[in-house]
C-alpha cells in the first residue's frame, strides 16, 4: 500500500510583537483602523497540511508521494522533504507564483493576527492522483487544501475505488454541506480533533455520535485528553504520549494522522496504531515549528516502549 498525501503546502511567516496589540488599539477608530508594529523577530518554516502530514510518514519509515500546487520559491523545500525521503513528484510548481503562506503576528499575550495568501494551492485540483498511479490498493489523504481541489479528490477516489482519510479541518467552514456530506460517504476514515468534530456535526444536522458511525473508522483527537477510535461502533480509547517538553503545539495532529495511516499500512491494532501516532504527535509540539523534529525508528520503539510498554506489533515499523 502506497501513500498519496493531498493538502497544502505552505510556508509559515511567524513574527513576535514585543507589547499588546490592544495598547495600540482605539476602540472608538475602528471604523478606520491602521496600525502599524514593529516585531522583535522573524522565523520562516516550512508547514501546510500535506507538507507537516508527509514529513512525518518518511520519519515512521514510509515514502509518501505528496500531490499539491506551489510556487517557484518550493525548490529549498523540496530538497528538505526529498532528504527525508518524501516523493514529490506529484508536487506541481506553478510558473510565476508564489508557494501558498501565512503571516502570523503574536504579541506577549498570546493574541495573533493572521493573514493566508494560498498563491500557488489555488491550482491544486491540476493534480490528479490517478494520473500520479493511485490504484485500489493504496491510500490517499485528503486534508485541508484549496476547497476546489478537496471537492475534486473525493471525486477521483470515489469514482477510481481509491480508499482515503478524510479530514476536512480547517475547512469545515469553506466547504458546502453536500461537500462535506460526499466527503465522510466515501471515506475509509474520518480524521479531525474534538471541536472539528462537533463543528462538523452541527453543519450537516446530526449528532457527533451518528457522524462517527456515518464512517467505517472515525479517529477523534482531543489534545492533552488523547484521543478516540471508534471502528464500526467500538471505541477505543487512546492514551497520550507523555512529552518532555511542550514548546509548539503546531503540527501536532498533522504528525497523529501519519502514526495513524502508518498503523493502517502495517496492520497494526487500532490501539497500538493510536498509541503509534500519540507519540508521534508529541515529537511535534517539543520543537519550534511542525518540521523541527526527527528521529530514528530504533528511537521511537524505545520511547515507545518507555510509554506504552513492549508490544510485538509496534515492531512492524522496523524496516
Amino acid at each position: 500500500m502506497r501513500t498519496f498525501v493531498t493538502g497544502s503546502i505552505a510556508f509559515d511567516y511567524i513574527m513576535v510583537f514585543p507589547g499588546r496589540f490592544r495598547d495600540h488599539i482605539l476602540p472608538d477608530k475602528m471604523h478606520v483602523l491602521s496600525v502599524s508594529f514593529l516585531v522583535d523577530s522573524l522565523v520562516r518554516r516550512r508547514g501546510g497540511t500535506g507538507g507537516n502530514i508527509a514529513y512525518n510518514l518518511a520519519l515512521l519509515g514510509d515514502r509518501p508521494i505528496l500531490a499539491g500546487a506551489v510556487g517557484d520559491d518550493f525548490g529549498d523545500y523540496r530538497d528538505w522533504l526529498e532528504s527525508a525521503g518524501v516523493d514529490t513528484r506529484g508536487v506541481l510548481v506553478v510558473s510565476g507564483e508564489h508557494t501558498a503562506s501565512c503571516f502570523i503576528n503574536t504579541d506577549l499575550q498570546d493574541n495573533q493576527l493572521t493573514a493566508f495568501y494560498p498563491g500557488a494551492m489555488a491550482q491544486a485540483a491540476r493534480v490528479s492522483l490517478r494520473q500520479l498511479g493511485a490504484t485500489a490498493e493504496d491510500l490517499a489523504i485528503i486534508a485541508p487544501n484549496d476547497p476546489q481541489a478537496m471537492v475534486a479528490y473525493v471525486e477521483e477516489c470515489r469514482q477510481a475505488g481509491i480508499p482515503y482519510l478524510y479530514d476536512p479541518s480547517m475547512q469545515i467552514p469553506r466547504l458546502e454541506p453536500d461537500q462535506l456530506a460526499a466527503g465522510i460517504e466515501g471515506a475509509k476514515v474520518l480524521a479531525g480533533n474534538d471541536y472539528e468534530f462537533g463543528m462538523l456535526a452541527e453543519k450537516l444536522g446530526m449528532s457527533e455520535a451518528e457522524l462517527t458511525r456515518a464512517v467505517p473508522v472515525s479517529v477523534m483527537t482531543r489534545g492533552e485528553a488523547g484521543a478516540q477510535i471508534t471502528v464500526d461502533g467500538e471505541v477505543f480509547e487512546i492514551p497520550p504520549a507523555r512529552p518532555e517538553r511542550v514548546l509548539d503545539p503546531t503540527g501536532a495532529g498533522d504528525a497523529f494522522r501519519a502514526g495513524i495511516v502508518q498503523g493502517l499500512r502495517h496492520g497494526l491494532s487500532w490501539p497500538v496504531a493510536g498509541r503509534v501516532a500519540a507519540l508521534a504527535a508529541v515529537y511535534a509540539i517539543e520543537h519550534p515549528g511542525p518540521q523541527q523534529h526527527r528521529y530514528t525508528i530504533e528511537e521511537f520503539l524505545g520511547r515507545y516502549r518507555d510509554n506504552f510498554g513492549d508490544s510485538y506489533e509496534v515492531e512492524k515499523l522496523l524496516p
